[in-house]
């Protein structure tokens, strides 16, 4: 399908995702690429999200920034996760303050109807994209992602963010078949996205469920995993690990690990020792110091991030990350200063 390079087996974000040994704990953090950064807010000046994500010239720098700035040990695409509903012709946008708004709410068999799947034709920016930012990037993995077809589903049938998932459940258990035929479609473009990072260089892919931390874990095993499974495994014969994260899914890790996980993502309400208790050897970890920590005293920080990487032991891999995205009122310089920590206290 592509001439891409092969992936950087030796990295060490790749070798911890596949629990080989490693010479430190790898280190990146999710939204590592954006306003945190003065720099980024610069060269996004006056130009749209959605804008941004469709050029390949600004994916590259926004994306390489952080890996310049911080030194960490992945680099994280920069995209969002509906730019491959855009792509197959959704009507959204992407709202300052909000999030993604779509102008018609899914909600019938018709408008299921309206969202066809997603081929490599639909986003020839994103393949570029990549192969630019592997060229620049040298021993530095990229790592695609794109969004679970849970968290999208919940985007199209809200019509925007939503705090109760209100509408998306009322569809969920009320029309079953119609749940899983628009999961199956998201997963179908969720899994494309995330293959066609993979066949264009990314060493590594993650799968966000950003929202499906609303369920029990019943309900995510009929209604979602299955789905998810399918995403994942559109990447199956590329030879790239899969990083599967959520959010307030304590409850759900292993059921997300068996979706056909090789890393599962712990958010910060979960300690690393539980998550590996509930895994057992069977993935690796991401995460999960509390983005929030970032703001307090760094001896309280350091503390933390040593307790963290200690604790990442126990795991089979382990790859250092916040549990959650970085804030945008971050001050970079105390990433830079966790990037180098964990590097340190981490040095085998």
């Amino acid at each position: 399908m592509t001439d891409a390079p092969p992936p950087l087996h030796d990295s060490p974000l790749v070798r911890a995702a596949r629990r080989q040994s490693v010479p430190h704990t790898p280190v990146w953090f999710m939204r590592q690429a954006g306003r945190s950064l003065p720099e980024y807010r610069a060269v996004r000046e006056g130009v749209g999200m959605l804008e941004s994500c469709r050029r390949p010239d600004l994916v590259t720098e926004i994306t390489l920034q952080p890996v310049r700035r911080h030194g960490v040990d992945a680099a994280i695409f920069f995209s969002d996760i509906v730019v491959p509903l855009a792509a197959v012709g959704v009507h959204l946008d992407i709202v300052a303050g909000v999030g993604p708004v779509v102008a018609k709410p899914v909600r019938t068999r018709a408008d299921l109807d309206r969202l066809p799947e997603l081929t490599p034709e639909h986003v020839p920016y994103i393949s570029e994209a990549v192969r630019l930012l592997v060229a620049e990037l040298g021993d530095t993995p990229l790592i695609g992602f794109a969004g679970a077809p849970f968290t999208l589903a919940s985007y199209l049938v809200e019509g925007g963010p939503s705090k109760n998932h209100e509408h998306t459940k009322a569809l969920m258990y009320g029309d079953p078949q119609l749940w899983h035929d628009l999961c199956a479609r998201l997963a179908q473009i969720s899994g494309e996205f995330l293959r066609v990072q993979a066949a264009a260089g990314a060493s590594a892919v993650q799968l966000f469920d950003s929202w499906v931390g609303a369920l029990p874990r019943t309900d995510y095993e009929r209604f979602v995993q299955p789905h998810s499974a399918a995403a994942l495994a559109a990447v199956g014969g590329l030879d790239v690990p899969k990083i599967h994260f959520g959010v307030g899914t304590g409850e759900l890790l292993a059921s997300m690990g068996a979706a056909g996980a090789d890393v599962v993502g712990v958010d910060f309400r979960v300690s690393l020792t539980d998550a590996v208790a509930r895994l057992g050897d069977r993935y690796a970890v991401q995460g999960n110091l509390d983005p929030a920590l970032l703001f307090a005293p760094w001896e309280a920080l350091e503390a933390k991030v040593r307790s963290i990487v200690e604790e990442g032991k126990a795991a089979p891999g382990h790859i250092f990350n916040l549990g959650h995205g970085v804030l945008p009122s971050t001050d970079p310089d105390v990433l830079t200063r966790v990037v180098e920590l964990v590097h340190e206290v981490s040095a085998r």
